[in-house]
């Protein structure tokens, strides 16, 4: 596994945090120039192509350092991607996080992972079966993974024997959410693993939980939703755990409950039905393995950069709406060759002026 030394792991934090750089259009510079210091370099002219009027904003090398700084003070460290303590199978999802801030034993990272989610108001019943099901699959030798939520989520990270559980939080590493969690976070963060794609200091907002959720799916082989109403997060972890290839079970329940209403409905369009670990365990027996992969690999070949003159730009952009469009349709209806595409929609992203989904899709800002 590759291991970045002091600099490379500042220069990572800081290309993460710049300016229109998500996941995905970092790791689409990282192929392209090779290391994060050079895409450094080219993220002023990349974006001034693209159409930014004014220079973009490029995390400090200051603020980095304070950044690495906090997280060791408080007993975290940053962890890239295909580095010793990033989830294996996280690493493999579209728009993985190239870094980790965690906390804990960074160890469990490499165990298979079982999610475990539900309603923040769970019932007695829907607790009672998450302690079940955490206990008996931790004893199994998995890693039970939740949100560190009210409700299901609590109760599936309290069940797991001595910390053998991971919390994925939506705020900074320090950031205690729920209040009432915040010995239960303290423990995991002890003897468990905590870990967040935040900033320390960050406070968790409505728009970071989704972002949160695909970690929770991202890095477990499957993904037990115990109660869910229609309309919660829990759904939306089952589908993108459905998107990344995951196995999905979700437990059935009354038809009069609206706790219920989350899990039937995963039933009725495919999730298995879970009555017990043993289904879990059962359907996870086969052999899994999952290939090591370098952050510098590009996506597609890029041999050279080729620049893009203003006629390719207009016709890739004359292409683009609002509504999301594979990057290969793109690609396929401008007739360009695929790396001067790539290059210009590159350039449209660092300007703000386009979005890239979880899906390789782009659409117009």
């Amino acid at each position: 596994m590759q291991l970045l030394d002091q600099a490379q792991r500042r220069d990572w934090i800081r290309l993460s945090q710049s300016e229109n750089v998500g996941p995905a259009t970092f790791r689409q510079l990282i192929g392209r120039y090779g290391s994060a210091a050079a895409a450094l370099e080219a993220l002023p002219a990349l974006s001034v192509r693209g159409g930014l009027a004014r220079p973009i904003r490029v995390f400090s090398e200051e603020d980095a350092e304070a950044v690495m700084d906090e997280a060791r003070e408080l007993g975290a460290s940053f962890v890239a991607a295909g580095e010793a303590g990033y989830p294996p199978l996280l690493y493999h999802i579209s728009g993985a996080p190239p870094l980790l801030c965690v906390k804990g034993n960074p160890a469990l990272a490499e165990l298979q992972c079982v999610a475990i989610v539900g309603a923040r108001n769970a019932s007695a019943g829907g607790r009672k079966f998450a302690r079940q099901l955490s206990a008996e699959l931790s004893e199994e030798g998995y890693l039970v993974v939740s949100g560190l939520a009210r409700g299901i989520d609590t109760a599936a990270h309290e069940a797991a024997p001595q910390g053998r559980t991971a919390a994925v939080i939506a705020g900074g590493i320090d950031n205690i959410y729920p209040p009432e969690n915040a010995e239960l976070q303290k423990t995991i963060g002890e003897h468990g693993l905590l870990l967040t794609e935040m900033l320390p200091g960050a406070v968790p907002r409505a728009e970071h939980f989704p972002r949160r959720n695909r970690i929770i799916s991202g890095m477990s082989r499957a993904v037990i939703v115990v109660e869910a109403a229609l309309r919660s997060g829990s759904l939306i972890t089952a589908r993108l755990a459905g998107e990344q290839g995951r196995d999905v079970f979700a437990v059935p329940g009354s038809p009069l409950d609206p706790r219920a209403e989350g899990t039937n409905k995963l039933i009725k369009e495919g999730a298995t039905l879970l009555t017990s670990s043993v289904e879990v365990i059962e359907s996870l027996r086969t052999e899994y393995t999952v290939t090591p992969r370098t952050f510098s690999e590009p996506e597609l070949p890029i041999d050279e950069p080729v620049e893009a003159s203003p006629s390719d730009r207009k016709r890739v952009h004359s292409l683009l709406s609002p509504t999301p469009i594979d990057v290969d349709d793109v690609i396929r209806e401008s007739g360009l060759p695929a790396a001067l595409v790539l290059g210009i929609l590159l350039e449209f992203e660092l300007a703000g002026r386009v979005a890239r989904s979880s899906q390789q899709k782009v659409s117009l800002v």
